[in-house]
C-alpha cells in the first residue's frame, strides 16, 4: 500500500539555506525531513527531524540517511556521488538521479553532454598545464577570457576573468594549486545573465517558471529581477532552450539553467544546477507554487503547482558585510518590514563573514520599476553585522 504523504520521509544531502527553506515547505505537507550535514548548527538543523551529521565524502552517513529516508534528494552539487549511485544501484530513490549530478558536478564533461546533444553554449577547452594554458590562449581564444575550476566553483570561488597574456600565470596559480582540472572558455560580452527554473516530475510532466535577470558582482548573485527585461522573443527563446536543455538532461526535480543573452538577441547556456537555486526565491512570494514546494512535488510523483508570476518581484541577497566576522545578527528589519510587500528570508548560520550569503529579501510591485523601489529601499535599511565570540 502507497504511503500517505504526512508518512513520507525525505532525506537532504545538505542543511543549508535551501534545505531549511525546502523544510518549510514541506512541514506544511506534513513530510518527515533528515538532513545530512557536518555542522550541527547548520540552518536547517533546528527545523529537521533528525540529523546525520557526517562529511559530504564520507559513504557511511549516506548509507545511513538513505535507510531513514523514502527519497533522497540534494541542495547543493559538491556531495559524493559515486556513493548515491552506488545507493540507486541497491534500490534506494534518490533524485535528481546521481549520474546527472556526476556529469554536472564536472563543468567539462557538463558542457561536453550538451554540446553533445545540440545545447548552444560557448567555447570551451581542458586545461591540465600552464604550457596547455598558454598554448591554446594564443591559438583558440581571444583576451578576455575565462578561467574555471571544473570542479567545486560557487559565489565567486573558481572563476578567473583574464584579461592579457602577463594575467595567465596568476590566473593558473589561482585555480589550479596543483590540484583541480580546469577549463578555458570563451568569454561572451553578454548584455544580461537571465535563469529560469524548470521542474520535472519522472513521468514527464514539464513545468517553467518566468525568465528571471540576474545581476551580480564579483561573481555572486546580488539581485534578481522578474520578469526578466528583455523583449517578448528573446524571453521565448530564452525558455524554450531551458526546456530543452533540462529535455537532454532528463531527471526528476528543480532544474535551474543559467544563460547569457548578447546585445543582438543570441541566448548561450551558461552552466547547469540540479536542484533548487538562489534566482529562484522569489518564486516563495512571487509566484502560485515556490520552487521548493515545486522540487518537493516533484521528487514525490505528485501534480507539478502553477508556475504563474502573481507579481512583479526583486530579489536582493543580504550578504555579510566587510567589516563584520562572528555570530550573526540582523538589524533594521523592522523598519523594512514596515514597507508594502516586502518580504525578509534570515537564514540562521550561526557566522557572518564578508560576502557570505546570510538571508534575502524580496519586494513585490505593480511592475518591476516599483518592486525595485522598494527593493532597495529596504536593503538600505536591513544590515547582517557580526559579534566577535
Amino acid at each position: 500500500m502507497k504511503k500517505a504523504l504526512n508518512e513520507m520521509r525525505v532525506g537532504i544531502v545538505g542543511g543549508g539555506q535551501l534545505g531549511r527553506m525546502m523544510i518549510l515547505e514541506g512541514k506544511k505537507m506534513g513530510l518527515h525531513f533528515t538532513i545530512l550535514d557536518p555542522d550541527p548548527c547548520c540552518p536547517a538543523s533546528s527545523i529537521a527531524d533528525e540529523q546525520v551529521i557526517c562529511g559530504f565524502h564520507e559513504p557511511a552517513g549516506y548509507r545511513t540517511l538513505a535507510e531513514l529516508s523514502d527519497v533522497v534528494t540534494y541542495e547543493l552539487e559538491h556531495i559524493n556521488s559515486d556513493i548515491l549511485i552506488e545507493l540507486v544501484g541497491q534500490g534506494h530513490i534518490m533524485a535528481p538521479s546521481p549520474h546527472i549530478l556526476k556529469t554536472i558536478q564536472d563543468k567539462y564533461l557538463q558542457k561536453s553532454f550538451l554540446l553533445d546533444k545540440g545545447i548552444n553554449l560557448p567555447d570551451f577547452e581542458p586545461i591540465d598545464t600552464l604550457d596547455a594554458l598558454q598554448h591554446v590562449a594564443e591559438k583558440r581564444f581571444n583576451y578576455p577570457f575565462l578561467l574555471k575550476s571544473r570542479r567545486g566553483g560557487y559565489d565567486g570561488k573558481g572563476n578567473y576573468l583574464v584579461r592579457k597574456r602577463d594575467e595567465i600565470p596568476r590566473a593558473f596559480a589561482n585555480l589550479q594549486s596543483g590540484r583541480d582540472s580546469l577549463l578555458i572558455e570563451k568569454y561572451i560580452p553578454f548584455q544580461m545573465e537571465v535563469s529560469a527554473l524548470v521542474a520535472r516530475t519522472g513521468n514527464g510532466e514539464v513545468k517553467v517558471y518566468p525568465l528571471v535577470e540576474n545581476i551580480h558582482q564579483e561573481n555572486i548573485l546580488r539581485i534578481t529581477i522578474v520578469p526578466a527585461r528583455v523583449s517578448f522573443s528573446v524571453s521565448e527563446k530564452a525558455l524554450e532552450l531551458a526546456r530543452r536543455t533540462t529535455d537532454v538532461i532528463g531527471g526528476t526535480g528543480v532544474f535551474c539553467i543559467e544563460m547569457f543573452v548578447t546585445s543582438d538577441g543570441e541566448v548561450q547556456v551558461n552552466e547547469v544546477a540540479p536542484r533548487t537555486h538562489n534566482s529562484g526565491h522569489y518564486t516563495i512570494e512571487a509566484c502560485a507554487t515556490s520552487q521548493f514546494n515545486q522540487h518537493l512535488r516533484a521528487i514525490l510523483g505528485l501534480p507539478l503547482g502553477s508556475t504563474e508570476l502573481l507579481k512583479p518581484a526583486v530579489m536582493m541577497n543580504l550578504l555579510g558585510e566587510e567589516r563584520y566576522r562572528g555570530r550573526g545578527k540582523i538589524v533594521g528589519i523592522e523598519e523594512a518590514l514596515r514597507i508594502s510587500e516586502v518580504y525578509i528570508h534570515y537564514y540562521g548560520k550561526a557566522e557572518t563573514r564578508p560576502n557570505r550569503k546570510m538571508g534575502h529579501l524580496t519586494a513585490l510591485g505593480v511592475g518591476v520599476g516599483e518592486a525595485m523601489e522598494k527593493a532597495g529601499m529596504a536593503r538600505k535599511m536591513v544590515t547582517i553585522i557580526g559579534e566577535e565570540r
